[in-house]
């Protein structure tokens, strides 16, 4: 096979990753860490997509997270990602760490509501945010969107810690052998590595208010955050709800994506609603009345526009 040949024969492969061509299709998905919702949602996303869409082929990786995702689905290989709606601003605009690195992306799906966790124990007496000044806190993976949300509710809360950056499950071993004093996670509920805690004989889980930080997080970064509470029957230990910031997470795809291939996505996971919620009870909260474009500061596919008329979805 000569040059020119060998070029076509890669650019027809290319194509066919990208979507759009009824032939076979690899699309791999960006999660998380195994200890949070990301990971066991997208595996479910992907057996999904493989089992019920023809031709194609989805894989579920382990990724830092939202920022690391969004660079990955710069790349231009075919990826779909899972981000907090903060981290997707910031790509598309090209801020934040996506300085002079901007990434076109469209919104598939809102996602369910990610919760900031800001955890202790009971034995380091930390129950406030600004107990945890000059306090050893690990403050999400390097390349997640938990480190970003959480180096914003530290700044708006004027609180100074000594940073670790470890995913959620290293956190949790971190912080059972007293290496660490508290860490954070934004997550969906309840998180995996966070009930291990909970549940660790001789710990008591100590979840940390911070909702007061909203305004001043807002205030600076846009309307992405919203005040909720964790109720203090998901993790064992807690004694009152807990009073926090959330924020949506999305699906996003290149903008380059065909209509076809976002289409089959989007209707492929909202279809199969009933059988992904085995997966993770997260699930409950992905559902057809939750896509509204004000939840999002990217616009949706086209594809999944066309799916949301077809079946009477509104979306403004």
């Amino acid at each position: 096979m000569n040059f020119r040949n060998a070029f076509v024969s890669l650019a027809a492969i290319g194509a066919l990753a990208l979507g759009g061509a009824a032939q076979a299709q690899n699309i791999s998905i960006g999660t998380g860490g195994t200890g949070g919702v990301y990971y066991p949602m997208g595996g479910g996303f992907a057996a999904a997509l493989s089992k019920h869409v023809p031709g194609m082929q989805a894989t579920a990786e382990v990724t830092g997270g939202s920022v690391a995702n969004l660079q990955l689905i710069g790349t231009g290989k075919p990826y779909i990602g899972f981000s907090m709606v903060d981290a997707v601003k910031d790509a598309q605009s090209g801020e934040g760490k996506f300085k002079d690195n901007k990434v076109e992306l469209r919104t598939l799906l809102i996602l369910y509501p990610n919760r900031m966790h800001v955890v202790t124990t009971s034995a380091t007496g930390i129950k406030t945010l600004k107990d945890l000044k000059g306090k050893r806190v690990s403050v999400g993976d390097i390349g997640s969107a938990t480190e970003v949300m959480s180096t914003r509710l530290l700044e708006a809360a004027g609180v100074e810690v000594q940073r670790e950056r470890l995913s959620v499950a290293e956190s949790v071993n971190a912080i059972k052998d007293r290496k660490i004093d508290a860490f954070t996670w934004v997550g969906g509920l309840p998180t995996a590595a966070v009930t291990d805690l909970a549940n660790t004989p001789g710990v008591t889980i100590q979840m940390i208010d911070h909702s007061e930080a909203i305004a001043n997080m807002n205030n600076k970064y846009g309307k992405l955050y919203y005040a909720d509470v964790i109720p203090k029957s998901v993790y064992k230990g807690m004694a009152a709800d807990n009073k926090i910031a959330s924020i949506a997470n999305v699906l996003v795809a290149p903008a380059g994506m065909s209509d076809d291939t976002a289409y089959k996505i989007v209707k492929t996971i909202l279809e199969k609603r009933d059988e992904l919620q085995s997966v993770h009870a997260a699930m409950k909260e992905v559902r057809p009345d939750t896509q509204k474009s004000a939840a999002s500061p990217v616009a949706f596919h086209p594809g999944a526009l066309k799916y949301f008329k077809e079946k009477g979805i509104k979306v403004d």
